[in-house]
């Protein structure tokens, strides 16, 4: 194949999960409209109170410093109590003798793989990955990202995490700190950001790291491992017994624990 015709098929895959994704939100989106009625009251209630905090400040003329070693974010905190302690071996969460795999190809942009991360992945960590059952390895396949360069850099700061062991750090808070889609928020702040949140990440190593020619060819090898499993579309699995073959697992559901949970009891109970 040609490097047009490679580049044009990528072009052809992003686009065809971009409307699956499309679909799936709209889909989702009645399911929100009451939700978000009821929060618009609350809102409107919350801004006005904010109002009145930010006049007192000024007119007390109050104010507040900077830190020069900002807080944790509150996800980053939720993060590090999903899997603080669980062990991590370049881009897998969980321990090498599980006896169940599940292979995870996701975009870190895409919201669809957002929703999965954060309705789905914190039942099976729990219950799964943190008891020894599972083992969970990030694949990259690019989808939703929409520049190839940003993809690649964003997938490797990741990687790069993962050669001391915190790569799930990264790719959680990321998904957990996740912007508007096509809206250019993946920058060289916000992947910096990231890395500063990552709990005992050795910031001079990780850089260093990221020019690593290895990580680019575990990119280059999740393509192909994601071509040749026929996934056009992210999130995408497989699954199976640790060491055998993995088969292509389809949920048809990104939100819910449940489908994932009765493959995975099959599994071990075969």
């Amino acid at each position: 194949m040609s490097i047009e015709e490679e580049d044009l098929t990528r072009k052809q895959r992003r686009e065809q999960a971009r409307t699956q994704r499309k679909e799936l939100e709209q889909a989702q989106a009645a399911k929100e409209t009451a939700r978000r009625r009821l929060q618009l009251m609350g809102t409107v209630v919350a801004v006005a109170v904010v109002a009145v905090v930010v006049i007192l400040i000024a007119t007390s003329g109050g104010g507040s410093k900077k830190l020069s070693n900002p807080e944790k974010s509150k996800e980053a905190s939720v993060v590090d109590t999903l899997i603080s302690g669980i062990p991590q071996s370049g881009n897998t969460l969980g321990t090498s003798t599980a006896p169940v795999t599940l292979k995870y190809f996701g975009d870190l942009e895409c919201p669809i793989c957002k929703e999965f991360t954060l309705g789905v992945l914190p039942s099976l960590i729990e219950k799964y990955v943190r008891t020894g059952k599972l083992r969970i390895e990030y694949h990259s396949l690019e989808t939703a990202t929409r520049e190839p360069e940003v993809f690649k850099t964003q997938q490797i700061a990741a990687l790069a995490a993962g050669q001391q062991g915190k790569a799930w750090y990264f790719i959680e808070d990321f998904y957990h700190e996740q912007g508007e889609e096509d809206s250019g928020y993946v920058t060289e702040s916000y992947i910096q950001g990231l890395a500063q949140q990552v709990p005992g990440l050795n910031l001079t190593k990780w850089t260093s790291d990221r020019s690593n020619a290895t990580l680019a060819g575990e990119v280059e090898a999740d393509a192909q491992a994601a071509s040749n499993a026929g996934f056009n579309g992210t999130p995408s699995f497989l699954l199976g017994k640790t060491g055998g073959t993995l088969q292509k697992f389809s949920p048809g559901e990104y939100t819910e624990a449940s489908p994932y949970e009765s493959a995975i009891e099959s599994l071990l109970k075969g």
